[in-house]
């Protein structure tokens, strides 16, 4: 009973703190207007970034950066550090469980009708709190493919897509428990992420899908 009480209030709480989407916030505070209405109609820091500029996307940043990794931390210092309480002989469980749902609240989320932002931000901040290793590692795909192509969503589709197969590598090199449940959290995460970028999918297939700039057009505005 114990070990579900735990699995449960990680879950309800984690995915109510995801909820709490920082574009719509932070632009909403900054701009007093709602992020969804322009750009690419998505609230997340790519399109904050396009839209509003450099100062509201570093917000944006920061506060997405923050409510991934309080989540896990917060989920293994409770259920592991203090109840003491270990699934599967994993202890990145609790912390998958959390990073899970913190990235479901973010996408959808129930305070703004379930239509939030494409979790990678999200995503990356969390996982990293979970698995540092094979984070970075899919963090530097991500970095390779931007840097090439100049599509954000490309590189997050490309490294998503590589961290289950990443994260059976660097988890059995460094012997941990559990592997195969915290691979089948990464494959749900990587759905999850994929899925919400399929409108990009289609837009790369057609040369539509804007590439990345730091310059704030002012016809963005």
């Amino acid at each position: 009973m114990t070990e579900f009480l735990c699995i449960a209030i990680t879950a309800i709480a984690s995915y109510l703190f995801g909820s709490c989407n920082s574009a719509l916030i932070v632009c909403r505070i900054l701009k007093h207007d709602d992020i969804r209405k322009y750009g690419s109609k998505s609230a997340g820091l790519t399109n904050v970034l396009r839209v509003y500029g450099k100062i509201s996307a570093l917000i944006t940043l920061l506060c997405d950066l923050f409510k991934g990794v309080i989540a896990v931390v917060l989920a293994r210092l409770i259920v592991t550090n203090i109840l003491g309480v270990v699934f599967f002989g994993d202890n990145l469980f609790i912390g998958y469980v959390a990073g899970i749902c913190v990235v479901l609240g973010h996408i959808f989320p129930i305070f703004y009708g379930f239509k939030g932002g494409k979790g990678v931000l999200t995503a990356c901040t969390t996982m990293l709190a979970v698995d540092w290793l094979s984070t970075l590692i899919c963090l530097g795909v991500f970095i390779i493919i931007v840097a090439i192509t100049k599509y954000v969503s490309l590189g997050s589709i490309i490294a998503i897509g590589f961290n289950p197969f990443i994260t059976i590598v660097t988890q059995m090199i460094r012997n941990y428990d559990g592997i195969w449940i915290n691979v089948i959290f990464s494959a749900v995460l990587a759905i999850l992420v994929i899925y919400k970028h399929r409108a990009n999918i289609i837009r790369l297939k057609n040369h539509d899908e804007n590439k990345l700039s730091f310059k704030n057009k002012a016809n963005n505005l």
